[in-house]
């Protein structure tokens, strides 16, 4: 969700450049980070190091969220899986082939429930050496469109994660990306096609009713 532009930080920081002005472009380690604050509100995700601000969303984008998260949780205990739905509260550690770390916090987030009780006494943070997610979801805005659309994407293909729905109401489209021999297969989707989900298979979910966000889906599903 964030923009792929860094922050300026002024703070005397012993790493980075030091601009003439005398402010610094911080890089900081992921122990730096997982501590930092700023005093106020806003979140960052971490990008080679640097605080990436995570605008404020759209009530649209909230809606968006809030939706899957439901039906995401409605499927969960429907079949009774052993998995649980975070919706913007989950760090995840991606590689960036640089000494620099990078954490993206994913609009929405499916993991195996054992795994995010395990994160109850430390940083709500999947690091490089644990399981992946089963899925993430990215929905676009303007400020975040690169990223969802090309560096997260190679990203959480290198993570392993098996699933990734971009959804995008700038374009009115879902893209749903498959983990296949090491890459994304990508299915582009609009309208009144169906997302067919390999995590929950039998999903019956249509493009149209995700972004519109409609509070009173009826959780239909033809899976097992």
């Amino acid at each position: 969700m964030a923009a792929e532009q860094p922050l300026e930080v002024a703070v005397a920081l012993t790493i980075g450049s030091v601009s003439a002005s005398g402010s610094t472009t911080a890089r900081l380690s992921l122990a730096e980070y997982l501590k930092y604050s700023d005093g106020g509100d806003t979140r960052y995700e971490l990008v080679a190091g640097e605080l990436v601000p995570m605008a404020l969303p759209t009530g649209r984008h909230v809606q968006i969220q809030k939706f899957l998260s439901q039906v995401f949780e409605a499927e969960i205990a429907r079949r009774q899986l052993p998995w649980t739905t975070i919706q913007g509260g989950l760090g995840i550690q991606s590689p960036r082939g640089n000494r620099w770390e990078t954490v993206r916090i994913p609009d929405v987030v499916v993991l195996p429930l054992q795994q995010w009780q395990e994160m109850g006494s430390r940083e709500a943070l999947i690091r490089l050496e644990d399981p992946p997610p089963l899925l993430v979801v990215e929905v676009v805005s303007e400020a975040s469109r690169a990223a969802d659309y090309r560096a997260k994407r190679a990203e959480y293909c290198v993570l392993g994660i098996g699933e990734y729905w971009i959804v995008d109401p700038l374009e009115e489209k879902v893209s749903l990306l498959l983990l296949h021999e090491g890459w994304y297969d990508v299915l582009e989707l609009k309208g009144s096609e169906g997302v067919p989900s390999q995590v929950f298979v039998g999903l019956e979910l249509q493009v149209g009713e995700i972004l519109a966000a409609d509070s009173g889906y009826p959780g239909r599903a033809t899976g097992s």
